[in-house]
C-alpha cells in the first residue's frame, strides 16, 4: 500500500510499504481522510525522536498522521465490541495503563504517552492498525471529513471544558491556527459571549471572524493588551494561549481580569517567562492541558447535533501523493490554510 513515511527532517516520502496485519486486540481501518496537524509539521521541520517508543517499540522511519477517520475492514478474533463496516474516528493516544496517571484515569498524562502517527505507524496510509480502545463510532450524519477533525477538536474542547469558562464570560484566544479556531468554536458552544481573537495573519483573523469572533486584533499591534482591557472593562475571564511563544503568553497573562485564568493549549518549543507578580496581584490562575481524555464521544455528539460546526476549519483537501508539496509546504507558506485533509490513494 501507499504511505507517507517520515525518514528525517524535511524528508517525508510517499512510498510502497507492506499492508499491516491485524494482531490480538487490534483492528484494521481503511483510512478515508487524515488531517495534517501542527505536530506533523513540527516533525517535518524539526524531527522526531530516533529512539524506539517504550510501548509501541517502533522508531523512525514511520508513517505519520494521527487525525483520521475511516472504515473498519478487519478485526482480531478477540475484539468483541466492534465489527467490519463500522465508520470510525480514532483516538490515537498510546498509554501504559499501569503508571500513577493511568491508574487515576489520566491516560493522556501517562509517563510514557505517545501517539499513533508519531510513535507508531499512523493514518497517512491506505490502511492502519489501531487498538480496540482507540475506536469511536461515527453516526451516519457525521462525514468522514468531520470525523478526521474529531481529534484536533477534542484538544480544544477538552481545554475549554477544563477551564473556568462559564456561560456569558469573555475570552481572548491568542493564535488563530486550527487549534485556536477550534477553541473559538468550543468557547462559543460553551456560552462565551465576547470572543476576542489575536493573530498576526490577516487571513486567519478573517476566518476567525467568519466563525464567530466578536473582535479580531492584529497581533503586530503594540496596544493589544490595552485594547482588550478596554473592550472588556478590565480584562477577559479566560485567555487561551494557542500560539506557544513568549509574547502571546505575556499578553495572555496581562489580558485577564482579577480572578481570571490563562489556559495554555499550545506546545511550547522553548521555555517562557511568566510575570508571577501580575498573577499574584490578580489572584489569577495559569494552567494547561495535554491532549484530551474521555471526551471523544461528547465531541462526536456535538458535531452530530450541529452544536460544533467544524467544516469551515477545513481549507483544502488533497491526495496522498501530493502531501509534501500541497500539504506540508503549503501550510508553511500559505497562512490562509487552516486544516488540510489528505485522502489516501486507492480510496
Amino acid at each position: 500500500m501507499k504511505a507517507a513515511v517520515w525518514h528525517n527532517v524535511k524528508d517525508i516520502r510517499v512510498e510502497d510499504v507492506e499492508e499491516p496485519v491485524v494482531s490480538s486486540g487490534k483492528l484494521k481501518v481503511k483510512v478515508e481522510w487524515a488531517g495534517i496537524c501542527g505536530s506533523d509539521l513540527h516533525a517535518y521541520l524539526d524531527g522526531l525522536s530516533m529512539e524506539a517508543h517504550p510501548i509501541s517499540g517502533q522508531k523512525p522511519p514511520l508513517t505519520l498522521g494521527h487525525e483520521f477517520s475511516g472504515t473498519i475492514v478487519e478485526v482480531a478474533e478477540d475484539v468483541k465490541n466492534h465489527q467490519v463496516g463500522e465508520r470510525v474516528a480514532i483516538e490515537p493516544l498510546i498509554y501504559c495503563g499501569e503508571c500513577y496517571a493511568c491508574k487515576r484515569g489520566f491516560y493522556n498524562q501517562c509517563s510514557q504517552v505517545g501517539f499513533v502517527g508519531l510513535n507508531r505507524d499512523g493514518g497517512f496510509a491506505e490502511y492502519v492498525i489501531v487498538d480496540e480502545n482507540m475506536v469511536h463510532i461515527l453516526p451516519e450524519n457525521v462525514s468522514f471529513e468531520e470525523g478526521a477533525l474529531v481529534e484536533p477538536t477534542a484538544v480544544s474542547f477538552y481545554a475549554v471544558r477544563e477551564s473556568k469558562l462559564k456561560a456569558g464570560d469573555s475570552v481572548a484566544i491568542f493564535g488563530a491556527g486550527p487549534i485556536g479556531l477550534l477553541t473559538l468554536l468550543s468557547a462559543k458552544a460553551a456560552g462565551a459571549t465576547q470572543i476576542i481573537v489575536v493573530d498576526i495573519s490577516k487571513e486567519r483573523l478573517e476566518k476567525a471572524k467568519e466563525l464567530g469572533a466578536t473582535t479580531v486584533i492584529d497581533g503586530t499591534r503594540d496596544d493589544i493588551v490595552p485594547t482588550i482591557l478596554q473592550l472588556t472593562k478590565g480584562g477577559v475571564n479566560v485567555a487561551y494561549e494557542c500560539a506557544g511563544v513568549q509574547q502571546t503568553m505575556t499578553n495572555a497573562v496581562a489580558s485577564i481580569k482579577q480572578g481570571g485564568q490563562v489556559m495554555a493549549i499550545a506546545v511550547f518549543a522553548k521555555p517562557v517567562a511568566v510575570d508571577m507578580g501580575l498573577i499574584m496581584f490578580k489572584a489569577a490562575d495559569i494552567t494547561s492541558t495535554l491532549a484530551y481524555r474521555h471526551v471523544f464521544p461528547e465531541v462526536i455528539d456535538m458535531i452530530a447535533t450541529g452544536r460544533l460546526d467544524v467544516k469551515p476549519v477545513i481549507t483544502k483537501k488533497i491526495e496522498l501523493k501530493d502531501i509534501v508539496e500541497e500539504g506540508f509546504n503549503q501550510l508553511i507558506e500559505d497562512k490562509k490554510q487552516a486544516k488540510i485533509l489528505v485522502k489516501p490513494s486507492g480510496n
